[in-house]
């Protein structure tokens, strides 16, 4: 008796790279199901990089770097007892690194972000959430999580071009956060409280939330994805804000 071949399932169709860039803003869970499927982290860690240059770009271009060199200099706790002389050498050494530093920031920054927060997140919900993948997985997670950075870094751009020369705020530029709110005079330890509630960081960990759900669904059934994000940001804020505390 002949047996009728059963046909073989078809593999499930991928995102391409490109879509999922614009995957990981609308439609999240399908998304990262599927970097997950096949991990990379190739073209968002090139775009972040590319943007964040454009961003160190711009800076150099816009602010006046002994004006604000001085100004942190006076903002310090320890201006008082500098000198005159030491304070220009600071100023004009600080003005001929910044520029220097900044570009480096530029080019380092989003790979060097997306290992440490893809490392920490790894851990986290591998001893919290129980959920077992490689660091690959993880880093291609953290990695697409940060395309929040295609929304504010072109903001950022935006604003240093719209205010005058020199005056834009590099500590909080877009101010996306409570610490806008605050007066000049507030404390730094409640300065560095307010900035960590950010439209873009909340945006950014939700996206990680929904991105180590799709390794193990299971497991991370419910809010406890979220749980185990907004935890390990809740640590890192203590942790921010008790270093203000500190050394205000």
């Amino acid at each position: 008796m002949s047996t009728i071949p059963i046909p073989a399932p078809e593999a499930q169709a991928t995102i391409s790279p490109f879509g999922r860039i614009t995957g990981v803003f609308f439609s999240p869970k399908t998304t990262f199901e599927d970097i997950v499927r096949k991990p990379s982290w190739l073209l968002p860690i090139v775009l972040l990089t590319v943007l964040s240059l454009a961003v160190s770009f711009s800076i150099n271009q816009r602010i006046n770097w002994r004006e604000f060199m001085s100004q942190q200099i006076e903002k310090s706790p320890r201006a008082a007892q500098t000198s005159a002389e030491q304070k220009q050498q600071q100023i004009e050494g600080g003005a001929k690194f910044s520029p220097v530093f900044t570009y480096g920031i530029g080019i380092l920054g989003p790979i060097l972000g997306a290992l440490v927060v893809g490392l920490v997140m790894w851990g986290a919900y591998s001893l919290l959430g129980g959920v077992s993948t490689n660091f690959g997985t993880a880093f291609s997670v953290t990695s697409h999580a940060f395309l929040t950075g295609l929304v504010s870094s072109p903001l950022f751009i935006l604003i240093l071009y719209l205010k005058p020369y020199g005056t834009a705020d590099l500590e909080n530029p877009i101010a996306a956060n409570l610490a806008a709110f605050l007066p000049d005079e507030s404390a730094k330890w409640l300065v560095a409280l307010c900035k960590s509630f950010d439209i873009f960081t909340f945006w950014t960990l939700i996206l990680l939330a929904i991105g180590f759900a799709a390794v193990n669904p299971k497991k991370l059934r419910g809010s406890k994805t979220y749980t185990i994000a907004f935890g390990v940001w809740a640590a890192f804020v203590a942790c921010r804000v008790g270093w203000a505390f500190i050394f205000s």
